[in-house]
């Protein structure tokens, strides 16, 4: 290395110490060295200005108690045991006196079924989201009800807390003696997280739609969203927006809400039942476990797009369920119905004022156009051959009606496997724009996979990376992440669209992790995910400028760990588990004619010797891993008797066990006994290395075989090849990419150092003629670093290096995301 590179990497190293990012490395062994070539006379992909967006799912309370900015838990006394089975109508209310929830004829609408029938001198108070009604000093919030009582009635409306009023109370007078609209304004006093709203009645009143909205919200219009998590969404300026879901979509009955289908409650979402006035839209069971009222509906989404300058991408249903329920609805009726909806979505979004939709736009304040381009239809379905014949029709339909709309396919809910094989083949075969991939995995895949679409077909469909993540909101994640997007960047002439999954979490109502952001009633935070997404999509590029790095050869040590056995919401039993090494010397044997002494229960579940098989009795349990052996085992056959007793799924046969977070596992008849798979766990996190659909039968043995030879194993079903894989790719710690922002002139090198020690890395920009420093925004912190509502050790720290050059040398911190905008002469 010369002389004048190495004083720049130390001027690039103490820069970063000074800022807090990092310490100066104090041994040559803190640092390891790498080269990055940077390619400026090449001409790399496009990248298109939608390449980063959101997806928005309601999953962790992400609407109703989250950017809906509505503070009444169950404003309209919907809530039902087909939302959640602690559910009842008053879920969140008391009642002072008396008070019953009605179902009848005298109701408000016949959407809205139920209301609140409160006694004469009665009151009810509504605990509002976490830990109550959340008030700012100083801020307005206003109220409003809809009542029927007899003219001269009094409502008498209080805003308070353990400590006693939180504003001054306000008295309405009912003035007619039908269902009316009555509003009222508060002015907080002082602040508080624990809020209780309460209506009170001289007479007796029905009451529905209680509601309490803050002044303040997102650009302060009627559309009702929370200023912070919309502004959140905002600053990252993502390309599009992908709404509804996920499994809201594709999951319970394809019928609507109305009378002929008796009011079902557990429907897919359908974007009919969530516009027009509030009180008039449908409520449904959210899948995750509780209700949503579509107070947040289709119209609120296209009006978030456009406010933050993003194209509108929804998702609709294509009458396969998904997300475990798997199955095709037969319906040739049902199917067209769906399929007009969906022409009449888009003319809602597009049409003229003068259109039948295009009006109804227009009635909700909007006359112009959304601009709809994309459209994308069905999510994660695990039947391929059905959902595709029914995408085809919809497809067909839009396509004669408006041609210029993209419709979007998806390919199942995996990055691999038979469904997502014969989905990929079908959507080829049928010359589909876009095809949707989901996948959430380990860390170490995101590590090893960042060339996964440098093999696609350039001349077939291009991707949409719909959902994706590495469960986790650790910095670790994050790393990973943003080590896997310089792979998305480098591809962006395959992958168009891509957007992390899920997007919001309350912390106090959570069905997933990860999540990008998080809040409770009164605070949100970003997490290291966001960060790492905030830094890409607001530094995209135009165009890729072709670079290479320094990589990490292939391991090629053998794969090496102890077996186990365990199940999944399913009992078992296992019998005669032989472990030989490669000359047949054996192991391990053990056929349970005795003890299980040479088992550690490190799981979940109840194991016991019966009838000379060890048995997993607990049906509800998940992952309930017996192991055995020295972790240092390898090159050995592992094969082992499995019986399936009852429950769910299949049997789980694990080897390369280490410990409880790191091991191998062939998990068959998982996914709710649909398919089988090899996973790998790495730190907890799991990810799929091969799958085939197929099926575990209960009550019959199957014989299992496993052969770990080096770093390849193959698997054996009753004797009969199930398949093989070779885990021979390294986590690659350090990637890069290098973009051209043409506005600015900037040449934006993208490095990603995923490992404990910084790197100090020559860099050779190919002869560009460019100013010698460069703006630098940088993410480091501890591999374990968490983001909470009160620390935020993950955050960009922006400077300067004054040292670039043609060819210079820069030190990358450990653990650290790292951006150099460097102007072009």
């Amino acid at each position: 290395m010369s002389r004048t590179r190495w004083r720049y990497g130390i001027a690039a190293t103490a820069l970063l110490a000074a800022a807090g990012l990092i310490p100066a490395p104090a041994h040559a062994e803190d640092v390891t060295d790498y080269a990055i070539t940077v390619d400026p006379t090449a001409k790399g992909a496009k990248i298109d200005d939608t390449m980063y967006g959101v997806f928005f799912e309601d999953i962790n309370r992400a609407a109703d108690g989250g950017l809906y900015a509505e503070l009444v838990q169950n404003r309209s006394f919907e809530y039902s045991t087909d939302d959640n089975k602690s559910y009842t109508p008053l879920t969140s209310w008391t009642v002072d006196g008396t008070g019953q929830v009605v179902n009848d004829d005298g109701r408000l609408n016949a959407r809205n079924r139920n209301y609140l029938s409160l006694g004469a001198g009665s009151s009810v108070t509504n605990a509002g989201y976490n830990t109550g009604v959340s008030v700012e000093e100083g801020k307005r919030y206003d109220f409003s009800v809809w009542a029927r009582a007899a003219a001269g009635t009094t409502l008498t409306v209080t805003l308070q807390d353990a400590d006693g009023g939180l504003a001054a109370a306000r008295q309405v007078a009912v003035t007619k003696s039908g269902w009316a609209k009555y509003k009222a304004t508060f002015t907080a006093t002082r602040t508080s997280n624990a809020g209780r709203l309460t209506v009170g009645s001289s007479a007796a009143t029905a009451l529905d739609m209680v509601s309490l909205f803050p002044r303040d919200t997102y650009r302060n219009e009627s559309n009702g969203l929370r200023k912070d998590l919309a502004e959140k969404i905002e600053a990252l300026h993502p390309g599009f927006v992908r709404f509804p879901g996920g499994c809201l979509v594709n999951t319970g009955s394809m019928e609507d809400y109305s009378e002929a289908s008796g009011y079902q409650r557990k429907r897919s979402y359908q974007w009919k039942d969530t516009i027009g006035p509030v009180e008039e839209r449908a409520t449904n069971s959210n899948f995750w476990g509780y209700n949503q009222s579509y107070g947040l509906g289709y119209y609120e989404y296209f009006r978030l797009s456009e406010d933050i300058g993003a194209m509108p991408l929804p998702v609709v249903p294509a009458l396969v369920t998904g997300c475990g329920q798997n199955k095709a609805v037969d319906d040739e009726a049902l199917l067209k119905r769906h399929i007009q909806d969906t022409l009449d979505l888009i003319e809602f979004a597009n049409g003229p004022v003068t259109s039948e939709w295009g009006k109804k736009r227009a009635q909700m304040g909007h006359p112009k156009p959304f601009h709809l381009t994309h459209i994308e239809v069905g999510n994660e379905e695990n039947l391929p051959e059905a959902f595709f014949a029914r995408f085809q029709e919809f497809r067909a339909a839009i396509a004669a009606k408006y041609p210029d709309i993209q419709v979007i396919s998806n390919s199942g809910p995996d990055d691999s496997g038979t469904t997502f094989d014969t989905a990929w083949q079908l959507n080829k075969d049928a010359k589909v724009d876009m095809v949707d991939e989901h996948y959430y995995n380990s860390t170490q895949w995101f590590l090893q996979n960042n060339d996964r679409y440098d093999t696609y077909d350039r001349s077939g469909p291009k991707v949409f990376l719909g959902e994706y993540a590495s469960l986790g909101n650790a910095f670790k994640n994050g790393l990973a992440e943003a080590a896997y997007m310089t792979g998305l960047e480098r591809n962006a002439d395959v992958v168009k669209l891509a957007s992390y999954a899920p997007l919001f979490a309350n912390e106090d109502y959570v069905q997933w992790r990860p999540d990008l952001i998080w809040f409770n009633n009164h605070a949100a935070w970003n997490s290291a995910n966001y960060e790492v997404q905030k830094l890409f999509m607001n530094n995209v590029g135009d165009r890729v400028v072709p670079s290479t790095a320094t990589g990490t050869p292939s391991l090629t040590g053998p794969l090496t760990g102890a077996v186990g056995l365990s199940t999944w919401a399913t009992t078992a039993a296992y019998d005669d588990v032989q472990v030989t090494d490669a000359d047949g010397n054996s192991l391990l044997s053990d056929d349970f004619s005795g003890d299980a002494s040479k088992w550690t229960h490190t799981g979940g579940g109840s194991w016991s010797v019966q009838d000379g098989q060890y048995v997993q009795t607990d049906v509800a349990a998940e992952n309930t891993m017996v192991s055995a052996g020295d972790t240092n085992w390898h090159d050995y056959d592992l094969k082992v008797k499995a019986t399936k007793k009852s429950g769910k799924e299949g049997f789980l046969v694990a080897f390369g066990v280490k410990d409880t977070g790191n091991y191998y596992w062939w998990n068959l008849g998982g996914w709710n006994n649909t398919q089988s798979a090899v996973e790998q766990a790495v730190d907890g996190g799991k990810s799929t290395l091969i799958s085939k659909a197929g099926t575990i039968e209960t009550g019959r043995t199957y014989d299992i075989d496993v052969k770990v030879r080096g770093r390849q194993v193959t698997l054996y079903l009753d004797g009969q090849e199930w398949g093989s894989f070779t885990d021979d790719k390294p986590a690659e710690p350090f990637r890069q990419v290098a973009t051209l922002d043409k506005k600015s002139g900037d040449l934006i090198v993208k490095v990603v150092n995923a490992q404990a020690t910084a790197a100090r890395t020559a860099i050779d920009l190919g002869g560009a003629k460019v100013a010698s420093k460069a703006r630098v925004t940088t993410l480091a912190a501890d591999a374990n670093a968490v983001n909470t509502e009160t620390e935020t050790p993950v955050a960009p720290v922006r400077s300067t290096f004054d040292g670039v050059a043609d060819k210079f040398t820069y030190t990358f911190p450990a653990n650290s995301v790292t951006f150099l905008r460097i102007r072009q002469k």
